[in-house]
């Protein structure tokens, strides 16, 4: 699969080079860390450095969270129509500036330049989808069971947000976020991960442009104090919520910490998706179904299929169709035109992928195309068969280009396998039995669930996991809820 590697690289150029920001964004201005220091940010492709951003410390975090508690009383009086239009206008800065967005999101994250741009369009859906949100947060109306009274029940903002964002989709988990965090009424201070701190830094220039108030929107960088800055985050008194997007290792932590004070909390975490294609299923949908769902993003997706469970009478006809479609992908720079994926984020997400095929094989699996890395970051897609329950990738989220492919004989047997999993993210299945679709949609332990498609991801939807995938839910009528408080006021003498 050598020969499947792009190699012409051209030089990325912005239309507006201002949107590459280097210092950290607090109350409106752009700041260093009080210590002076920095830390070095890294291309995946050519694992150069990209620049230097402040590291950031404690004490940094804190000036954030003032800002943001100073902000909060003025952003959260402002009528739902005011914000509604900050946000159109956010949204707009971002289409306006959607090809430098996805450069910056390219040389941070590695992906695919198409890629980046889809991935910037798609979160500019939630900065829309919430601006019109914020319109609609209705309070209610309860009859009183007594005379001359009345059940007010109040939606009000919660108060600051801190918000912690991954690597992988470095601007979308933020606009998903942030949005609708803005449109409730509550500030933020945003942690995004130290890998890609730039997408975050130019979303804040865009908010700026867009008119925010100062304090509103806070952006912290740190590397080697992300633990004592994600601590105080969770301790911090003045910070009313959090929303953590990651690993549930992580996950696990934050929500202990922040249980010191109550603090409400958002997760969204890891998964371990089956993907199942049933002997009734339409194998060419099937498959490119499991080719969005399995390499989006090179595997590094939360949502992407881990165990993908085939039935015995069609297993060696989808197998060998996956693998040819797999061997026309093009693995390079995702600034060269011809690439269609690109590296994974650092060595250590290659030691995890490479660590992943050599135990199945080690374990009876077959390589059918790839299973080994190329140069830097770069691991070539792989589909593996063969694979059985005892090896590494069937209870560990890989989180790279692995397609591992089980094979099964009754629809009982593998709805047990496919929920034997503490995580319950994003299940998917393959068929064309009406009567099965309804019974395994409603059998499957997930909070979301792909049904003859490997594409659930969008604004209008709810987004989150059940058991250990998380808490909460983002995008969709249900989103800006998480960053509500409800007030009842009972009035009498009326």
């Amino acid at each position: 699969m050598s020969r499947n590697f792009a190699t012409e690289i051209k030089s990325p150029k912005f239309k507006d080079p201002s949107l590459f920001c280097k210092s950290a964004f607090i109350n409106n201005e752009w700041v260093n860390a009080k210590s002076g220091e920095t830390y070095s940010v890294i291309d995946p492709a050519t694992e150069n450095e990209i620049g230097k951003v402040p590291e950031m410390n404690v004490e940094d975090i804190r000036e954030a969270i003032k800002a943001a508690k100073s902000a909060f009383k003025e952003w959260a009086n402002l009528t739902a129509k005011n914000r509604h239009d900050f946000l159109l206008a956010l949204h707009s800065q971002i289409l306006e500036n959607q090809n430098d967005l996805a450069t910056i999101l390219t040389l941070e994250n590695g992906k695919s330049y198409n890629e980046s741009l889809g991935e910037i369009r798609y979160g500019a859906t939630f900065v829309e989808w919430f601006a019109q949100e914020s319109r609609r947060v209705y309070g209610d109306v309860i009859p009183s069971p007594f005379k001359n009274h009345k059940i007010i029940v109040e939606k009000q903002p919660i108060g600051v947000v801190g918000l912690i964002t991954p690597w992988n989709f470095p601007s979308a988990m933020i606009t998903r976020k942030v949005s609708a965090a803005l449109a409730a009424g509550c500030t933020v201070v945003i942690k995004p991960a130290p890998e890609t701190p730039y997408s975050a830094l130019a979303l804040a220039e865009l908010a700026v442009r867009s008119g925010f108030p100062k304090g509103v929107i806070n952006v912290v960088t740190t590397d080697k104090h992300i633990k004592e800055v994600g601590l105080e985050l969770c301790t911090n008194l003045d910070v009313k919520k959090i929303s953590f997007t990651g690993s549930s290792a992580v996950g696990k932590l934050l929500m202990e910490q922040s249980s010191s004070t109550l603090k409400n909390i958002s997760l969204e975490l890891g998964g371990n998706a089956p993907f199942i294609i049933f002997d009734d299923a339409d194998i060419d949908s099937a498959v490119e179904g499991a080719i969005a769902c399995k390499f989006r993003a090179m595997g590094q997706a939360c949502i992407a299929a881990n165990r993908i469970y085939v039935q015995s009478s069609i297993y060696a006809e989808f197998a060998s169709r996956l693998a040819d479609k797999v061997s026309g992908f093009q693995v390079g720079n995702g600034f060269d035109p011809k690439t269609t994926h690109g590296p994974l984020i650092n060595q250590r997400a290659v030691n995890k992928v490479t660590r992943h095929v050599e135990d199945a094989v080690a374990k009876g699996a077959e390589i059918l195309i790839g299973g080994t890395k190329h140069t830097g970051n770069f691991f070539y897609p792989t589909v593996l068969t063969n694979m059985t329950k005892e090896m590494v990738i069937t209870s560990e989220e890989t989180f790279g280009p692995i397609a591992a492919l089980y094979k099964f004989e009754t629809e009982d047997e593998v709805m047990k396998l496919a929920n034997d999993s503490p995580y319950g993210l994003a299940g998917y299945f393959y068929s064309r039995d009406i009567g099965r679709c309804w019974r395994v949609a409603n059998a499957l332990e997930v909070g979301m669930v792909g049904v003859n498609t490997g594409i659930i991801h969008n604004c209008e939807a709810p987004f989150g996991g059940i058991k250990e995938s998380g808490l909460g839910r983002e995008g969709s009528k249900y989103g800006i809820d998480d960053f509500i408080d409800l007030k009842y006021v009972s009035m009498g003498g009326l």
